[in-house]
């Protein structure tokens, strides 16, 4: 981080990546105080959001916030599969290569919109570090959770006049098994984690995410807690 941390603030969407580096940032990188934030944009797997809680209550944080941002599923449903009201969740294994980049699940701009309001949350508290759970992702990715995206969203922030708030993705080049090693090396419970897109009561098993995370924990030699239909 360049600095010695003292506070920070940590987005938490509740899966296993966010999950992770909030205990991560807790316990390994000891700041203190730290603050959660987590975020409802009208997304079909919203039950993320209790495990947000959840996590955060474990780690003790000094403030969890859940805010409603709504508008913004509201305005980019036309393009998403990842909010209620959008085109259906795709199979990962029914989504070509070439796609894969940028998957029907990415939405558009939420990253930027999401760290901004943390920025500006941090700026308010006096925060000068914000941490998410960008990570390079095994079987397909999203250009919003890169390091050159991390790295030129720094730039603008970085020029702040007073107060500028630098965004850190310590887990980027991770690879997923890697980022549920830390977790168990950490005493994360997983089972109170949530990752399927689709919002049912019991994980899929073959969106993208659920295929990545059941293979994240095979290749960490570890059972995933969470029920599969």
């Amino acid at each position: 981080m360049g600095r010695e941390a003292t506070s920070a603030v940590v987005l938490l969407s509740g899966g296993v990546d966010s999950s992770v580096l909030l205990h991560h940032v807790v316990r390994t990188l000891h700041c203190t105080p730290v603050y959660a934030m987590s975020f409802d944009y009208g997304q079909r797997h919203k039950k993320e959001l209790a495990c947000a809680r959840w996590q955060a209550e474990a780690a003790g944080v000094a403030e969890h916030r859940i805010l409603d941002v709504s508008f913004l599923g509201d305005a980019v449903r036309a393009a998403t599969a990842l909010v209620a009201g959008g085109e259906p969740v795709p199979d990962l294994a029914a989504l070509p290569e070439d796609d894969r980049d940028q998957p029907p699940t990415y939405v558009p701009n939420r990253n930027m919109v999401l760290l901004s309001i943390a920025a500006a949350y941090a700026e308010a508290r006096g925060v000068r570090d914000v941490f998410y759970g960008a990570q390079a992702r095994d079987e397909y990715g999203y250009w919003d959770c890169t390091t050159a995206f991390v790295k030129n969203l720094n730039r603008v922030l970085g020029l702040n006049r007073r107060n500028a708030v630098t965004v850190h993705a310590p887990f980027v080049w991770m690879k997923k098994c890697d980022t549920v090693q830390t977790g168990l090396d950490l005493g994360v419970d997983f089972s109170h984690t949530w990752s399927c897109y689709r919002g049912g009561d019991t994980a899929c098993g073959t969106c993208p995410t659920c295929v990545e995370r059941l293979l994240a924990f095979r290749e960490a030699g570890a059972p995933d807690p969470l029920p599969y239909a």
